[in-house]
Order: C-alpha cells, then sequence, then structure tokens
C-alpha cells in the first residue's frame, strides 16, 4: 500500500481521480494533512492564497507570492482561487520529497547556531530545550556535546552536526 492510498482511506471523499502523491514517509503525509486542516478555517476541504501561503510556510516553504500563485494556477480548484486537500497534499508531498537533506541540515545548524560561530555549545543546546520546554540540566548537555564533538574544541561543528543526523551519532 503506498503513501496515497493509506491518506485515500482517511479522506474518503478524495476524487478517484487523484494522482498518487510522491512518496514521502507516513509521518510527513500526516504532518501535511495537519498542516492543511489548520488552516482550513471553514473546514471546506479548500484552502486560499494566504492560508495556503501559510500553511507552506509551516511546513518549511517560504515562497514569493508568484511562485504560490503559480501553484494555485497549477493545482488549485475555482479558477485558481483555492486548493483542495488532495491538491495540497500532492503539492507537498511532491516539494517535500524534493528537498535535499544535506542543505536542510545545514539550515538546522544555522539556527541552532544562532550566534554564528561555527560551533553548537552549551548554551544553544540550553536554549533549545528551554525552547522546547525541556528541563535538562547543564551536565547532561555537556556530556552529549563532548560525545558527539570529535575534534574536541568544547563544540559541534557543522561537520560533526551533519554526522549526527546522517548517521545517528
Amino acid at each position: 500500500m503506498n503513501a496515497y492510498s493509506q491518506y485515500s482511506s482517511i479522506q474518503r471523499n478524495a476524487p478517484a481521480r487523484a494522482a498518487p502523491a510522491p512518496k514521502v514517509s507516513d509521518d510527513i503525509l500526516e504532518e501535511i494533512q495537519e498542516a492543511f486542516t489548520l488552516f482550513d478555517t471553514n473546514k471546506d476541504g479548500y484552502i486560499d492564497y494566504f492560508e495556503l501561503k501559510v500553511a507552506m510556510r509551516a511546513l518549511g516553504f517560504d515562497l514569493k507570492k508568484d511562485e504560490v500563485l503559480k501553484i494555485l494556477g497549477r493545482h488549485g480548484d475555482d479558477g485558481g482561487s483555492k486548493i483542495s486537500t488532495e491538491g495540497f497534499v500532492n503539492v507537498m508531498s511532491d516539494m517535500i520529497s524534493k528537498r535535499d537533506p544535506l542543505e536542510e541540515y545545514k539550515k538546522a545548524f544555522k539556527l541552532i547556531d544562532e550566534n554564528g560561530t561555527g560551533g553548537i555549545t552549551v548554551a544553544n543546546l540550553r536554549r533549545i530545550a528551554r525552547e522546547l520546554g525541556e528541563n535538562i540540566a547543564d551536565d547532561e548537555i555537556q556530556a552529549m556535546i563532548e560525545e558527539f564533538d570529535l575534534d574536541n574544541d568544547g563544540s559541534i561543528n557543522e561537520e560533526e552536526f551533519i554526522r549526527i543526523m546522517v548517521n545517528g551519532h
């Protein structure tokens, strides 16, 4: 059963003419659906230009107005003024499947290394933990850094971070 079949079983009103969504994990498919549902404020199964732009931003895509209008023109309904759940899932699945993981890891590193020092420090991880509502002791954070700090400079550099993301360690 492919991802679209699983999605269709959830969305019983999806038209039979729908092309299968590109391969993305079930978790990603669920995230796309949740984004749509969140911004479909009147719950009619469609979102307009403004809702589409914000939903796409929530999924990590900050597109310019003309790019969003092109998507509505190609995949939208009602003369390109709105897009259905099905259209949104297909568009976002395609966009997400085309992401370059290495570029995503580099963006994440830069977000964590907010001062642009080239290294993730105890202070950076403490801030992230706090933002996520986690209460992690500084000695635990220090232990994490020491485990993955291959060059022993006291921080996680971009190369070390990418190694963690790719290999899980």
